[in-house]
């Protein structure tokens, strides 16, 4: 239960306007935050978060109580993850510290307090027509002062009826038709991977990618296809096995627009509906599926879509005309690392759009053709896929990868609150048909386990280590060759476990919240590894395997991730995540300010060489060119290693002191090795499985660990109730 409420003379007044604190000023009655007088983007969560707190200012203001003021109690949200996103956006927006706090205090599992001093309301002077000298000295009559306390009476209570009221209307169900749990039924369910679907206009037919396994390289070969709704007859459109294919239909239903992500052949196309040739429209350098969705323009005349631009980071959204085929681009936010998602209505007369902050920070916007009237609806802390607009134009719907699974949530445009859809199944890459009452998405299902190869006799059949129901992969040998830490969700959460070399004495290192990118000292007493506090922001901790207690890093970077440490033991490399782009930085072992060593928008995962001459790291998350970073050299840049292919994920490689193990992304089920000597690649290995995360050789180089999507399946779900 919440604490009595005991406020001091400092806190605002339930009459208060205006409140100021330090150089800030919070209009309540405009809702906007000012510093210095210029108004700062805040939304509407963070900021009634900030006038609860202020209204209790000094004194604890419990979560249960938070999250019942900011969401009604029809709105189905993870609270935890919303309350800790509402207070890193405000702390943001304060320009404070969860560690160091100016403004907003943590009470761990208790909840939040304003610590800053509140100023002195400044008293309103009521115009008078009489002279400003004489106005100040005369005394006011009984009468007058009663009728003004009794105005004062009355714009208090009409004030308090119409926040009552607001408060009423908020609480009622926004969407009576999802009151009930949503039942979803397979529309495909054949095997392989079918993905990424898009509804005809009329809602009676639905067209999705499929990769059916077949390719014997196992590098993906997606085709599109179109499936009738309440038919089992497929029409294939393309065959042109690509990496990736996201679609959209022509307003008038007789064509479909791709996004083929394939080498030299990645860009967008036109087919006809019913089958025949595709015609190219524009050459793209889309990299990954994330930036491929499309959207075609209710008047026929554009169709959206986001890129690479060549030679330069970040992606970046862009109109194309499909009559003049041009590529205008859309207005560009320089706050955002990346930009995507770009989604007509159905109106036309407003767009969505995602715009990437950092890999933990995802923020969504509507705004209109011209790229101006932007306005603000949530930030999200998860990979997102795709949005969808619903029939009406009243919500979007989108998909994020929750630590517990992928999730599909409901936003709703007028104020950006969100609540989870409550369908038997979470999904990916949703879509809702053109009159709202069908949704479909793409449901995952997928085993990832760990495997051990011998490396002098790659040939020989591998064996799969510490078996569980449950996921698990990213395991590192410990330098003394004993144990052997890898991350699992076999507890339910995902979290940082350690075994014995021969997979006996399994033991958790980590509870207190998702964790796992383990990474063992030199000496092989200490583990380091990334972990989500309460506040939802990711921090680099370490434990003694001896009490298995994990201490946080203690540094000036508030959110860091990917460690690695030195090979001598003195430092930890990690990640951050300040500004627009990553940050690769270097931290004393027991804490200390932290020094950037490298700054890029992709910056992954370092791995210093044997010698501690070389710092290694992909240049993205996928698909990525491997960098390194002389460290004896202070003005040194990255380069990329000479001579290497191109890796397929962030996590898929190992460095030994002879060369890089790595999974190359022109053959995704193939361990191969550079030899630094040499600048050769040289295959090691094939897997009749996709690899997941994690490679690690043994110190005697005799064997490798590395993960195995040993299941690996995806079908299209249809929602036929949903509005």
């Amino acid at each position: 239960m919440p604490s009595p409420i005991r406020r001091k003379s400092s806190a605002p007044t339930p009459r208060s306007q205006r409140i100021a604190f330090d150089h800030f000023e919070v209009d309540m009655r405009s809702g906007e935050l000012r510093k210095h007088g210029s108004r700062l983007r805040l939304q509407a969560q963070p900021f009634q978060l900030l006038v609860l707190l202020l209204r209790d200012a000094g004194e604890v203001v419990a979560r249960d109580e938070i999250c019942r003021e900011l969401w009604p109690a029809d709105t189905f949200v993870d609270f935890e993850h919303s309350l800790a996103a509402a207070v890193n956006k405000l702390r943001e927006a304060l320009g404070d510290s969860a560690e160091n706090p100016k403004y907003i205090e943590t009470l761990p599992k208790r909840g939040y307090r304003f610590i800053g001093k509140i100023k002195p309301e400044v008293p309103v002077v009521m115009p008078s027509p009489e002279p400003k000298e004489f106005a100040e000295l005369a005394p006011v009559s009984a009468a007058k002062a009663k009728k003004t306390h009794w105005r004062w009476a009355l714009a208090f209570v009409a004030l308090a009826a119409v926040i009552a009221m607001a408060i009423w209307l908020a609480r009622l169900p926004h969407n009576p038709g999802n009151s009930e749990p949503l039942t979803a039924i397979p529309f495909t369910s054949d095997p392989g991977l079918q993905t990424a679907p898009s509804f005809s206009p009329d809602g009676s037919r639905v067209a999705f990618a499929w990769d059916d396994g077949s390719n014997r390289s196992g590098a993906p070969a997606y085709d599109l296809y179109v499936k009738a709704i309440g038919s089992e007859t497929l029409i294939r459109l393309t065959h042109h096995p690509s990496e990736w294919i996201s679609s959209t239909w022509s307003p008038d239903g007789t064509q479909i627009a791709l996004h083929r992500l394939a080498s030299v052949d990645t860009g967008i196309y036109v087919v006809p509906a019913l089958g025949g040739p595709e015609r190219k429209l524009h050459a793209t350098h889309a990299p990954y599926s994330l930036v491929a969705p499309l959207s075609w323009s209710p008047d026929g005349k554009w169709i959206a879509y986001a890129d690479a631009e060549d030679g330069k980071p970040g992606d970046r959204m862009f109109l194309l005309n499909v009559d003049t085929l041009e590529s205008h681009a859309f207005p560009h936010d320089p706050t955002c690392n990346h930009e995507g998602n770009l989604t007509f209505s159905h109106s036309g007369q407003q767009l969505a759009m995602l715009c990437v902050h950092s890999t933990t920070s995802f923020e969504y916007f509507v705004t209109n053709f011209q790229g101006k009237a932007k306005r603000s609806l949530t930030t999200i802390h998860e990979f997102a896929t795709d949005l969808a607009w619903t029939g009406d134009d009243k919500y979007l719907i989108l998909a994020r990868e929750l630590d517990t699974g992928p999730e599909l949530n409901e936003l709703r445009v007028s104020d950006g609150a969100m609540r989870k859809l409550s369908v038997s199944s979470g999904g990916n890459w949703p879509a809702v048909s053109g009159d709202g009452r069908r949704l479909a998405f793409s449901t995952f299902v997928g085993h990832v386990n760990i495997w051990r190869r011998d490396l002098l006799h790659p040939e020989a059949a591998p064996v799969q280590m510490y078996t569980s129901t449950r996921e698990q992969n990213a395991a590192q040998y410990s330098p003394d060759s004993k144990h052997v830490a890898f991350d699992s969700a076999r507890s339910g959460l995902w979290s940082v476990w350690m075994a014995d070399t021969d997979g006996s004495n399994l033991v958790q290192i980590s509870h207190d919240g998702p964790a796992g990118y383990p990474r063992w000292s030199p000496d092989s007493q200490k583990i380091a590894f990334a972990m989500k506090d309460s506040d939802g922001l990711w921090n680099v901790y370490t434990a003694d395997i001896s009490d298995r207690v994990p201490h946080k890093l203690q540094t000036n970077v508030p959110e860091t991730t990917d460690p690695e440490w030195s090979h001598d033991g003195k430092w930890i490399y990690f990640r951050g995540y300040e500004g627009v782009g990553h940050q690769l930085y270097r931290c004393p072992v027991k804490g200390g300010d932290a020094a950037i060593l490298a700054v890029s928008q992709d910056i992954i995962e370092p791995i210093e060489s044997a010698d501690g001459k070389v710092l290694y790291f992909p240049s993205r998350n996928v698909n990525a060119l491997m960098m390194m970073l002389p460290l004896d050299r202070p003005d040194a840049a990255p380069q990329p290693v000479v001579g290497m292919p191109n890796i397929s994920v962030e996590h898929q490689w190992a460095v030994v002191p002879s060369g890089i193990y790595f999974v190359p992304q022109a053959a995704p089920r193939t361990i191969s090795f550079y030899d630094f000597a040499s600048r050769h690649t040289r295959e090691i290995f094939k897997s009749d499985r996709e690899l997941s995360d994690g490679v690690s050789v043994a110190p005697d180089g005799h064997s490798m660990l590395y993960s195995q999507l040993d299941e690996n399946n995806s079908n299209i779900m249809l929602v036929s109730n949903f509005h």
